[in-house]
């Protein structure tokens, strides 16, 4: 008999199809003003109970909606011409003053998924969720006393409870394809501690606001990020570490086109765990204020086996910035076995994101143009450091009436060590090119640094480096 049960059950599950839901077959509204909440989180809690889950499909229209949970075994397809359009009711999303809220870790978006498997966001149409209408409400909410923030950042005069466009948290098996993600009123696509990830030829447009990131993983590991073009209002790949037990480890990013005023690709700030096995691959940087690729520890995590190797960068604040520093007093981490080639890079003399709304903040002092720098701690260095093949061409144009630091004065840069990390974070430096400090094992091999005007300073400064050998490198080093 249990036998003869067995079977059935086996031959049911294998004739089974996954369940298909069109939305032109549900009570859906497409004029964009009228909420659809209720009806599209029914089609997908349908077909996540059905045995082989399924799809949803959302045809051409404007679907307004507030936050939707997705399931396990839910795929959800917008055809072209699809728009899911996020509510600009902070009501429509979680309740405020929860702890789900806090500024950069805020849990509520537009699509939400916590502890799901195999999720699928494809297709060719829009997710929009309407950012800037959205922060303008809650901030107004705010200030009438109707919807406090408690976490409100009066300085910036901004509040940080604020949904982000996608957060999926704890989840196995995650696509991402096809579709166009913007104006979120937080990041963007912020995916915490999952596995097993792609996210593929998307196109991301998210400067709503500010803290617009492009795409955020947290802690994730077996990640694919490639063919994504990416414009956004702060960084637009950025890989951090908020739980000191795990890490970002065996992450993939290729072939992506990246516009931030923040920094196009970047590691940290948060980084307890750390990251390991990252590979980023020919990416294409334009319009950006900051780092092309920024790789930071400052919270004590670990940085290992990081490849870099094609960067093309154009109108960009800094190409490269490796951090070694210790925000909290505490075990400053690990960095060791960077490998960064095939870097084209030119920096210019003003502001890259000048033309933007939402442009990066500024020092407020004053300063010469900045090189790239490598920089670790006194007596916890980085380790093994290659540059291979680097093309860098600066602005020149420094004067010693704006700002000096003379090569007998190295002594007197600021360390920096508890400093939120930026390459602007050791002020005025003393090379127009690479400023390199407190680093063991560097090769430098096939490295031309260009400079389109007169720079009263060398164009590379080592300070405090053991090990280091070149080849090819132009002007040549004498420090």
């Amino acid at each position: 008999m249990f036998l003869l049960l067995a079977l059935c059950l086996r031959f049911s599950m294998v004739g089974a199809k996954p369940l298909i839901i069109e939305s032109t077959r549900l009570p859906l509204s497409t004029d964009g003003k009228t909420l659809n909440t209720t009806v599209l989180q029914s089609a997908i809690d349908r077909i996540a109970h059905h045995r082989q889950g399924g799809t949803l499909i959302l045809h051409k229209g404007i679907y307004l909606t507030g936050m939707l949970h997705m399931r396990s075994n839910v795929e959800l397809h917008l055809m072209p011409e699809a728009v899911l359009l996020g509510s600009t009711s902070p009501y429509d999303y979680d309740e405020p003053g929860s702890a789900a809220q806090v500024g950069e870790k805020s849990r509520t978006a537009l699509l939400v998924a916590s502890g799901q498997h195999n999720i699928s966001i494809t297709g060719k149409g829009v997710i929009d969720g309407q950012g800037l209408e959205l922060v303008l409400t809650i901030d107004s909410l705010h200030h009438i006393g109707e919807r406090i923030d408690p976490n409100y950042n009066q300085r910036r005069m901004r509040p940080n409870a604020r949904p982000k466009l996608f957060f999926f948290d704890r989840c196995d098996g995650i696509t991402v394809k096809g579709i166009t993600a913007r104006s979120s009123a937080e990041w963007g696509i912020s995916i915490d501690r999952s596995s097993h990830i792609s996210i593929d030829s998307i196109q991301v447009v998210n400067r709503a606001y500010w803290n617009n990131d492009g795409i955020d993983l947290t802690d994730c590991r077996q990640a694919r990020i490639t063919h994504c073009d990416i414009n956004a209002a702060d960084d637009g790949v950025c890989l951090k570490s908020e739980y000191a037990e795990l890490c970002c480890d065996s992450i993939y990013i290729a072939h992506c086109r990246i516009a931030s005023s923040a920094s196009a690709v970047k590691f940290g700030t948060a980084s307890y765990g750390g990251f390991r096995h990252i590979e980023v691959r020919d990416i294409e940087v334009y319009d950006t204020f900051r780092s092309a690729i920024a790789i930071e520890t400052v919270d004590g995590g670990i940085i290992d086996d990081i490849l870099v190797d094609g960067i093309r960068a154009r109108n960009t604040g800094n190409p490269i910035f490796v951090c070694l520093g210790a925000r909290h007093d505490e075990w400053p981490g690990i960095c060791r076995n960077i490998i960064i080639r095939n870097v084209d890079a030119e920096v210019p003399f003003g502001r890259p994101d000048e033309a933007y709304d939402l442009r990066g903040p500024e020092v407020d002092y004053f300063h010469n143009p900045w090189p790239s720098s490598i920089c670790g701690l006194p007596g916890r260095y980085i380790e093994n450091v290659v540059l291979e093949n680097i093309r860098v061409s600066h602005p020149g144009r420094a004067s010693k009436a704006m700002a000096y630091v003379g090569t007998y004065r190295l002594h007197e840069v600021n360390e920096a060590a508890a400093s939120y990390p930026e390459f602007t974070m050791y002020g005025e430096l003393p090379a127009w090119a690479f400023y390199v400090r407190h680093v063991r094992g560097i090769t430098l091999r096939n490295i031309k640094a260009e400079v389109r005007d007169k720079d009263f300073r060398p164009a590379f400064i080592f300070d405090d480096v053991e090990g280091k050998t070149e080849e090819g490198v132009w002007p040549p080093t004498n420090l």
